[in-house]
């Protein structure tokens, strides 16, 4: 197996986890993690095995390909020094601040033959991966992802920290133009917006009720199907999935119903999946899963969203 010579930029609660995953994975030479805090960076020292360092230019002519997990606004700054450099790149969600950022960094990386891989993790759910099959034209979607207010990802609005990984399975698998989309969402404890709710109507019919939440009492990860043949369920928290389907009357003796069957899952490591994918994308020079184009699309309909609601509230756009 060739050896891939890999760094992390950013040292902070996303950036360990990606850290511990590649310090775990075979035929990958570690070259360090980078990180602006000294103090996070001797925190780190101590509790890897790892080389530090302080600005990503650092690793420049060290490494072949990087995790960058950084906050939003650096995403493109950071990914476009690397590209130049000729170092693939896997970036956390979303892409980039504005679609004019994304556009140039999968134009550049396209330009020089890299991989970007954009960090939609929620497309290596066990759960997903199981039911995908079944999916099959639903003509209404709801998806719920509410958490507890934690502070991070609290420097933008729900719909990019929280919402954008409901928006991409979307997306993957309708296929089709937005037609009409309608958006509200509230403020409570930061400047931007906590909770929001999107209703998305796509030329082929299908409708997609999305909502999205970090102020919640629980966590709750759910995306249901509703289909001619039944109704599919996720559960992205717990990695489970049913489908409900119409029993009728001839075959239980009572008026018709809907009866659920689980389906078997086999639970992944969400990150782990998503990096190894990347490392295989790396060493095969193919298209990422998750890729530049898709985060571009995933990023579009988030604004989409956000401009929707500042209107409602007279905000500036």
């Amino acid at each position: 197996m060739k050896t891939i010579r890999v760094g992390v930029v950013g040292g902070g609660y996303f950036g360990q986890f990606h850290l511990e995953k590649y310090l775990k994975i075979e035929g990958v030479e570690w070259v360090g993690v980078v990180d602006i805090d000294p103090s996070r960076c001797r925190d780190i020292a101590k509790q890897y095995p790892v080389q530090t360092f302080s600005h990503h230019t650092d690793l420049f002519g060290k490494v072949q390909s990087v995790s960058i997990a950084v906050p939003t606004p650096f995403h493109h700054a950071i990914a476009k020094d690397f590209f130049l450099q000729g170092v693939d790149v896997l970036l956390e969600k979303p892409i980039a601040s504005t679609l004019e950022e994304a556009d140039e960094l999968i134009a550049l990386a396209e330009s020089k033959s890299l991989i970007l891989q954009i960090g939609h993790l929620e497309r290596f759910n066990g759960a997903l991966l199981a039911a995908e099959g079944m999916i099959q034209h639903p003509f209404l979607i709801e998806c719920q992802r509410l958490a507890p207010f934690l502070g991070r990802g609290s420097d933008v609005d729900v719909v990019l920290d929280l919402m954008v990984h409901d928006i991409d399975i979307v997306l993957n698998i309708v296929h089709s133009k937005i037609k009409h989309l309608d958006a509200n969402g509230l403020s409570t404890l930061t400047p931007y917006f906590d909770v929001a709710n999107a209703r998305i109507e796509f030329e082929n019919g299908c409708i997609a009720n999305l909502t999205a939440s970090r102020v919640s009492k629980e966590k709750r990860r759910k995306t249901t199907f509703v289909q001619s043949n039944g109704t599919l369920t996720i559960d992205y928290l717990t990695q489970t999935a049913s489908f409900s389907k119409k029993v009728s009357q001839s075959e239980n003796g009572h008026l018709p119903e809907m009866v659920a069957e689980g389906i078997s899952v086999n639970k992944t490591d969400l990150l782990d999946m998503e990096i190894r994918s990347f490392l295989q994308s790396v060493r095969e020079r193919k298209e990422a899963k998750v890729s530049g184009r898709d985060g571009r699309q995933v990023l579009d309909v988030a604004l989409r969203i956000i401009r929707n609601m500042k209107e409602k509230h007279h905000l500036e756009a």
